[in-house]
């Protein structure tokens, strides 16, 4: 992997999305965190040492298109990224796996090759971990910021239950280490709405 290459990117994405304040959940740290995750299920999944670089570059692009529109923005990730790459010549068939990479994303869309479920597990992983309430939070109080808008708890909870009954993972190793950690996170929400009278 071009060492370099990577530490250029990750200094203009850093440039691309410090500006953003108001984004409490999809900061430059999440992107690392992505990076970090998906590198640790490349090296648990077996996938090969020439397909990392690529995978690394998706997920440090994977969420500048918020700098232009917040919903649906997706392609705009990958176009930023295709226009970067392209300026500094790098391979145009890398260039399209990587924009698909991207894409895959998008929550309604679903992994097929293991490189995208990799990217995929690791875009969510922190909603699955012992912090997932307080990730949860920085991302509702993100969205009121960034929409202008309430969001009332129990429907904001309602919504977190929802998601996380019907998450799926992707890879070998995401189930097998964060299905009891999702199992605990469905009851702990179940229990707050129900003690809440909200169910």
């Amino acid at each position: 992997m071009n060492q370099k290459l990577i530490k250029d990117i990750k200094n203009y994405v850093n440039y691309i999305v410090l500006p953003l304040d108001r984004l409490y959940y999809h900061q430059y740290d999440h992107a690392l965190e992505v990076m970090q995750r998906a590198i640790y299920l490349w090296e648990k999944e077996w996938v090969s040492e020439k397909e990392l670089e690529i995978l690394a570059i998706a997920w440090l692009f994977h969420d500048t298109g918020f700098v232009i529109q917040y919903d649906n923005n997706e392609y705009i990730w990958a176009k930023i990224a295709k226009n970067y790459l392209r300026a500094i010549l790098y391979p145009e068939d890398r260039i399209a796996l990587i924009e698909s990479l991207i894409l895959i994303t998008n929550p309604k869309e679903t992994p097929q090759t293991l490189l995208e479920k990799i990217l995929k597990d690791a875009d969510l992983d922190n909603l699955w971990r012992d912090d997932f309430l307080e990730r949860w939070k920085r991302l509702k109080h993100e969205l009121e910021l960034i929409k202008n808008i309430r969001i009332k708890d129990p429907d904001w909870r309602h919504a977190a239950l929802d998601l996380i009954e019907w998450h799926t993972f992707y890879t070998s190793t995401q189930i097998r280490e964060r299905n009891e950690l999702l199992k605990k996170n469905t009851e702990l929400l179940r229990s707050d709405l129900q003690n809440n009278g909200e169910e």
